[in-house]
């Protein structure tokens, strides 16, 4: 008898609510708890292909963790279950558009449902076979762009791996921070030693100090044997504190430690090894920020803040939308056969707002490749129809347009990178104070300083 593949089921309700016999009588079903954090070393994650993010039952406290478990389980296809057909401008519509390749409403389908898992599970194993693993699809294109936004940050990035200091990247979710860490490593000269990554947000307080440092042998109970820890392991390389801004103070402090003299202690051991690693911190929201309201530990922060880069959102380099489009689309190819995008459609990927950012844009790709009937990809199949040129409220794509969105973003970005000063802003753009406030006068940020003193930087 063939073996029941795995399917994971993430749900508000997961572990009490009796499944659908037709669904495990062909699954193998591992329910999760969506209103509870990820555990740390998550069983399963990387070996299943599909996963079914149910939102039958919307929590009262909303989704705080879910791109936690998505991140976990590094799951390349995940299917929605909504009471009702999902509305862009609420919660859970919004998380089907970014996290979900398809969706079902109730009363389920059993059929249904299991035809579509089982066509996206053949999809993610001809994708795995032939080395295309779906879920990296996007942070592959995650620097990819010409718009002038994405080629600052990509010269950030070649200077900071010349160095051996510690780097902080800042950006939203699904903008690729992991992606501009990797990219750091792979061009410094510790790109033949190894690069360890550390998901902050899953690492419990009480497994911080063994996970980081390692542990001897009859340290505690279980500890049969010694173990590294996973800065001992990247000796020689770099360390991805990836999601920084998720660690409590506690775990900040246990930390702090080795940002200062670069030396470990193993749990159960009385020697100190020095270790030779590079710091990457990754965060979804300025540390800086988080520093003022006292959430994160300044004497941490400025261990790591030497150097520090900000990623733009997608929806702040609307130019570089098509080709990103095009990049994740060749990797999607392989699987479900050649597809293009209609000019149509590439019209309403410049005109929605991205809130879910490249993982957005690659689900919703990807969902297109499924209900697309067509070599051709319409808005319908990207699920924005409503954004057209025509839309009320909506002006049409036009080259004043893309250039005045270009002007706002290099404005945003030369003063993030002079710290606030206007002359030194001007001079990164190669134009005059008066041309900048010129600048500034038509296109804003209208908040932005106009004196030529620095002032204090709100990363």
């Amino acid at each position: 008898m063939q073996e029941k593949r795995p399917l994971v089921w993430l749900s508000a309700t997961s572990a009490d609510k009796p499944l659908n016999p037709a669904l495990l009588s062909q699954w193998n079903i591992h329910p999760f708890d969506l209103t509870e954090p990820p555990p740390f070393g998550l069983a399963g994650a990387g070996k299943t292909r599909v996963g079914v993010l149910d939102l039958s039952t919307y929590p009262d406290q909303g989704t705080p963790y879910l791109d936690q478990w998505i991140e976990a389980f590094q799951i390349p296809y995940w299917v929605g279950i909504l009471p009702s057909p999902p509305h862009q401008n609420t919660p859970p519509g919004t998380l089907i558009s970014r996290h979900c390749t398809d969706y079902h409403t109730l009363p389920l389908d059993p059929d249904r449902l299991n035809t579509v898992i089982g066509h996206l599970w053949g999809m993610a194993q001809l994708q795995r076979q032939s080395g295309a693993e779906p879920q990296d699809s996007y942070r592959e294109a995650a620097l990819e762009g010409a718009s002038q936004a994405i080629r600052q940050v990509r010269a950030m990035l070649r200077r900071f791996a010349k160095t051996q200091e510690p780097v902080l990247i800042f950006g939203e979710n699904g903008t690729g921070k992991d992606t501009a860490a990797r990219f750091i490593h792979a061009h410094s000269s510790r790109s033949t030693h190894p690069m360890v990554t550390v998901n902050c947000a899953a690492l419990p307080v009480s497994l911080t100090q063994s996970e980081l440092f390692g542990y001897e042998k009859g340290a505690f109970t279980h500890a049969l044997d010694s173990r590294r820890g996973r800065l001992e392991s990247a000796d020689g390389g770099t360390l991805l504190l990836s999601g920084i801004d998720e660690l409590v103070p506690e775990q900040q402090s246990a930390i702090l430690r080795f940002l200062q003299d670069g030396q470990i202690e193993r749990i159960g051991g009385s020697q100190s090894r020095k270790v030779d690693v590079r710091v990457i911190a990754t965060s979804s929201r300025p540390l800086k920020k988080l520093v003022e309201t006292e959430e994160f530990r300044s004497d941490v922060y400025y261990r790591l803040g030497s150097l520090e880069v900000q990623l733009p959102a997608l929806r702040d380099r609307p130019e570089d939308i098509p080709i990103v489009a095009n990049k994740l689309l060749a990797n999607i190819h392989t699987a479900f056969g050649v597809r293009k995008l209609s000019n149509q459609a590439m019209q309403s990927l410049a005109l929605h707002d991205w809130p879910g950012n490249l993982r957005e844009l690659q689900n919703r790709l990807r969902q297109a490749m499924l209900l697309s009937e067509s070599a051709m990809i319409e808005p319908a199949d990207l699920g924005l129809a409503e954004l057209t040129a025509s839309s009320p409220g909506k002006s049409g794509l036009s080259l004043e347009a893309f250039r005045a969105r270009a002007d706002r973003q290099a404005l945003t970005c030369s003063l993030e990178l002079s710290h606030q000063n206007v002359s030194a802003a001007a001079r990164i753009l190669n134009i005059s104070r008066v041309s900048f406030y010129r600048l500034m006068d038509k296109y804003g940020p209208h908040n932005q300083p106009r004196q030529d003193k620095p002032l204090r930087n709100h990363h």
